[in-house]
């Protein structure tokens, strides 16, 4: 059944002739009724580079417990229904020479914010590892010098996950979504957490793409009343890809 589902959200997406694979995505992170539709935009772009991506590195905000800084599992792997996927231990010890770098099983053992990307990207590229960092109380900066660590080839993907704004009504949701998409599109590394809980993490890879002359490409943008919820309080979800990445430092 979950195979099933991600498979036709990723199928039902539609894809430009000529697409370039993308380095980056933002993905939102709600229930896959709510948002799959709206990721399935973004894990389609991967086609083309299923079998060159190797690993992926992900950003997905705390929700549950406080941490300083970003936080790597002590886990060798993560599983699925879909099957095990393993954790790139080398890359993991290479990012916990940093200082604002931790350990802390406690921070990912209830979290959805990286577990709901998982499926998607087993549906969408092959044999691949994650390095899976959940964000905390974290600067842009920080994250933004974690992802110019394992930047890596094109064998390397970033995603970040966020949802965008939280019950408001339909139409307020639609302008405050509308806006934030807007300053992502501008490379603007300004977001706050009213507009999107991944805040941090997005603002880091911003300052990447900017720094690296990435251009961003706005997928999908809907909220849950556009998919399978009532319109008096909804969630915004969008799915971005930024390609065209120069080599410079981030």
């Amino acid at each position: 059944m979950l195979q099933a589902d991600v498979r036709a959200y990723v199928g039902d997406a539609a894809i430009p002739g000529g697409a370039v694979p993308p380095k980056a995505l933002i993905v939102p992170h709600a229930g896959y009724v709510y948002s799959g539709p709206v990721a399935g935009f973004a894990y389609a772009r991967l086609a083309a580079a299923r079998h060159t991506i190797r690993r992926v590195v992900l950003f997905g905000p705390t929700h549950r417990v406080p941490v300083r800084g970003l936080a790597l599992p002590t886990a060798r792997a993560f599983a699925t229904p879909l099957g095990d996927i393993d954790v790139d231990r080398d890359a993991a010890a290479a990012a916990l020479t940093l200082d604002w770098v931790c350990e802390s099983d406690a921070a990912h053992a209830f979290e959805h914010s990286l577990e709901v990307q998982l499926p998607f990207l087993q549906e969408a590229l092959g044999k691949f590892a994650i390095v899976p960092f959940a964000v905390g109380h974290a600067t842009p900066r920080e994250v933004a010098d974690v992802i110019g660590m394992l930047w890596g080839g094109p064998e390397t993907l970033i995603v970040v996950s966020s949802d965008l704004s939280h019950y408001h009504g339909y139409a307020e949701a639609r302008a405050i979504d509308q806006a934030t998409a807007a300053n992502i599109l501008a490379l603007s590394p300004t977001l706050d957490h009213e507009q999107a809980c991944g805040a941090t993490p997005i603002n880091g890879l911003l300052l990447c793409a900017r720094a690296r002359g990435m251009q961003p490409e706005l997928l999908d943008l809907r909220n849950s009343g556009d998919t399978a919820g009532d319109k008096a309080r909804v969630v915004g979800y969008a799915s971005f890809a930024f390609a065209g990445a120069l080599n410079g430092r981030a």
